[in-house]
């Protein structure tokens, strides 16, 4: 592994001198175990303790097959499925890791006693397995995290719709919590060359996933002058959402957990901010019972920030907690798009709200490779950036999705695997320099 980080590291370095390095037998991952997958019964969410169900251990390297990279990890970047992983909610990965094997001997080969988890990734391309043209040894590279299989009709117009779409590193092993990982060519994308390892690392899911859902047609299609709100608009995903929304010329209304948080949505240039703990909203009377009369006090929050105006579009990743709400604050005829539902996936809203003002709820599952491209070619042109506050050693990797689990982090919270520090990988440095302000907006943020 030595000789594999001094050549990353390298400025000379060949993608013949990373073709003739040795592969390691085994590697360093974040795991979770088969036999833990009942650990956590009867604990609530909130209890359920990822460090205790997260490893760091040496694993055997896999041999790309045909049409898939092995790639040498310098960073990657903890998400919502990692902590859903690691808590075994809604159900053990395993079950997805065997649904795999079904499919095939390649998909057999994900079947195991343990699941490398993760699903972002910055690093080197270290070998290729047969049919690969467009990567060789020595690319730079990130990855963004839909594994698809396309020998069926219904994915060739969006791969998205393939039927078998997997999530890699969720619903596929060899994530990117590693120091090596195992990954299909079509989900590599040029490494931004302005940034660093961990900055580059930390955008592949999250950017992918709110460019479709907001701007691609595929989601809400979203257009100039529209009011958009964003739920967690400081976070992982909504600090992206955020920026989509001002540099497509859309007005974001941003809701917030605290003031901090607030001030870090004025530092992106969003200005309609509604800090929901400070103004104390209660869309729940109890655990079974919806509050309308909050409702209708976040409505008049937000037309009072608007100029009177209702929202076009919500975009929607908490679920239970705000689903009800999202519906009834939409204009007539909007649309609710969501992605997630981190608070619960029972969602509970008044029907007499969709249906009487036509308005529309689109489901939206990360990205197809074209939309990743280009919210990874906005990454590379400095017209969206980064939001990493934090950034974790592969050792600490269970502390990491602990600030997630909690919701205690903002932005992004990022892993080093074979990097040996921060600041290292940038191979454009005037660029750079010209936006780095804005690309450390997030750091020294984190709680």
């Amino acid at each position: 592994m030595e000789d594999l980080v001094s050549a990353a590291l390298s400025d000379d370095a060949t993608p013949e001198d990373f073709a003739a390095l040795s592969v390691p037998e085994s590697y360093r991952g974040a795991i979770i175990r088969k036999e833990e997958v009942a650990m956590f019964e009867g604990l609530a969410t909130v209890d359920k303790d990822p460090g205790k169900s997260l490893h760091i251990e040496n694993v055997p390297t896999p041999e790309p097959g045909p049409g898939e990279a092995l790639i040498a990890v310098m960073s990657s970047a903890i998400n919502y499925n990692t902590v859903w992983s690691a808590i075994f909610e809604p159900l053990p990965t395993f079950v997805f890791l065997e649904r795999y094997a079904q499919s095939g001997p390649e998909g057999a080969r994900h079947d195991l006693p343990y699941h490398v988890l993760g699903s972002d990734l910055s690093g080197i391309v270290l070998r290729t397995g047969p049919g690969v043209r467009r990567w060789k040894p020595g690319d730079r590279v990130v990855a963004h995290c839909l594994s698809v299989e396309l020998e069926s009709a219904d994915g060739h117009n969006d791969t998205m719709l393939d039927p078998e779409q997997r999530i890699w590193g969720f619903e596929t092993n060899f994530g990117g919590l590693a120091e090596l990982s195992l990954v299909k060519a079509n989900q590599l994308m040029p490494k931004p060359d302005h940034l660093t390892w961990e900055e580059a690392a930390c955008s592949g899911l999250v950017n992918s996933t709110a460019y479709r859902q907001l701007v691609s047609r595929n989601g809400a299609g979203m257009k100039q002058g529209d009011n958009v709100l964003i739920w967690g608009a400081s976070g992982g995903l909504g600090s992206y959402a955020t920026q989509f929304a001002l540099n497509g010329g859309a007005n974001p209304i941003c809701v917030v957990s605290s003031a901090q948080k607030a001030e870090i949505c004025r530092t992106m240039g969003a200005e309609a901010i509604i800090d929901r703990a400070a103004e104390d909203y209660r869309f729940w009377k109890d655990e079974q019972t919806q509050n309308p009369r909050e409702w209708k006090r976040f409505g008049k929050r937000i037309r009072e920030l608007t100029g009177g105006e209702d929202v076009d579009i919500v975009f929607e990743h908490p679920g239970r907690e705000t689903f009800g709400v999202s519906v009834y604050v939409t204009r007539k005829g909007g649309t609710i798009v969501t992605c997630a539902s981190t608070t619960g996936y029972r969602h509970e809203y008044d029907n007499r709200y969709l249906w009487m003002s036509l308005k529309r709820i689109i489901g939206s599952h990360f990205a197809n490779y074209r939309e990743a491209w280009e919210a990874n070619r906005l990454i590379s042109k400095a017209k969206i950036h980064p939001t990493l506050s934090k950034v974790f050693p592969l050792s600490d990797t269970a502390a990491a999705v602990r600030e997630v689990h909690r919701n205690l982090h903002q932005g992004k919270v990022g892993v080093l695997a074979l990097s040996p520090e921060e600041g290292l990988g940038v191979d454009d440095p005037e660029t750079r320099a010209r936006h780095l302000p804005l690309i450390n907006r997030f750091r020294g943020t984190g709680e």
